[in-house]
């Protein structure tokens, strides 16, 4: 268990790494100039080179990032050049309404999601189940910000009944969560799915109607229970998945949270603060990943997460 959670640590520390040092070097070939960014556009030569040399720009790439890893192991990442104060600092204001959105949009999706898997799989090749897989395909191939822009209008605009963007009240959730939510109901719920077609033709299943269980305790404890470990790794992957992939839904709804953070550094050309931001997401989603695998014996019993980082 011990061995395994090591593991599992240190490939988390590398992939954190590797997404990271990644990171650093596109941003730094993309083009755009950081200084003229900050300097603004009517900068004079003189006052370029000295923003250049106040954040280390004009360092060659390897000392700049060396300098870069030194910072990540003080915890200090470096001051953004748009807001004017530490970068952690920054993604750390707006990262709890990135939390809230992603814990919304999840929980949204396994309260419909599972339900609806599990009714298509107990009317399979019914004109029932035709229409969900229909009503699932669609969602799963309709872009999240035309999803977005769709619900914009018609309860924003057409129905006024629900704020149009901002955090203003709890309301504002709703719309922006919901968007979020639709493609991943439409994947969680064809898993769902999946492994219940599976489990309701298992032989076990036939034995243990046979015994008289009432069919509710058969779909629901035995045949979901059987179900648990790859929907809870499936909804386990899609929020860590959120964490980093909320951008374009952030920005239709003006949401203040880490997404929108990303596209303003990007706008700017603020290392520091993408950097930051990068950091900050990929130890969130490693840690989430990381809580599902230690999670799985409670959900089966048979799980032995020792053997399996033997094996």
């Amino acid at each position: 268990m011990v061995t395994y959670v090591l593991k599992r640590v240190g490939q988390g520390l590398l992939t954190v790494f590797l997404v990271v040092s990644t990171v650093f070097v596109l941003i730094r070939l993309a083009p755009g100039d950081p200084a003229r960014a900050y300097a603004g556009p009517l900068a004079t030569t003189e006052q370029l080179d000295q923003v250049r040399e106040r954040f280390g720009l004009d360092d060659p790439l390897g000392t700049q990032y060396l300098a870069f890893l030194g910072q990540v192991l003080r915890g200090n990442l470096g001051e953004s050049y748009s807001f004017q104060s530490p970068a952690l600092s920054v993604v750390a204001d707006r990262l709890p309404y990135t939390l809230t959105l992603s814990c919304a949009a999840i929980v949204i999706a396994a309260v419909v999601a599972i339900p609806l898997g599990v009714w298509m799989a107990r009317r399979r090749d019914s004109r029932g189940e035709l229409g969900a897989n229909v009503a699932t395909i669609a969602g799963q191939s309709m872009p999240d910000f035309w999803i977005g822009i769709l619900l914009l209008t018609v309860f924003a605009v057409t129905l006024p009944v629900l704020p149009a963007s901002g955090f203003t009240t709890w309301s504002g959730l709703l719309l922006p969560a919901v968007t979020i939510a639709i493609l991943q109901i439409a994947l969680l719920s064809r898993l769902v799915r999946r492994e219940m077609v599976l489990n309701l033709a298992a032989p076990y299943f036939t034995v243990a109607r046979s015994r008289g269980y009432s069919e509710r305790r058969l779909v629901w404890r035995y045949a979901m229970g059987n179900s648990a470990v790859p929907v809870f790794t499936a909804l386990g992957t899609r929020f860590a998945a959120m964490l980093n992939g909320v951008v374009v839904v952030e920005v239709v709804f003006a949401w203040p949270g880490v997404g929108s953070l990303v596209v303003r550094a990007l706008e700017t050309r603020d290392y520091p603060l993408i950097q930051a931001t990068v950091l900050i997401t990929s130890v969130l989603a490693v840690g989430v990943q990381l809580l599902v695998d230690l999670l799985y014996p409670l959900l089966d019993p048979r799980v032995r997460l020792g053997k399996a980082g033997a094996a």
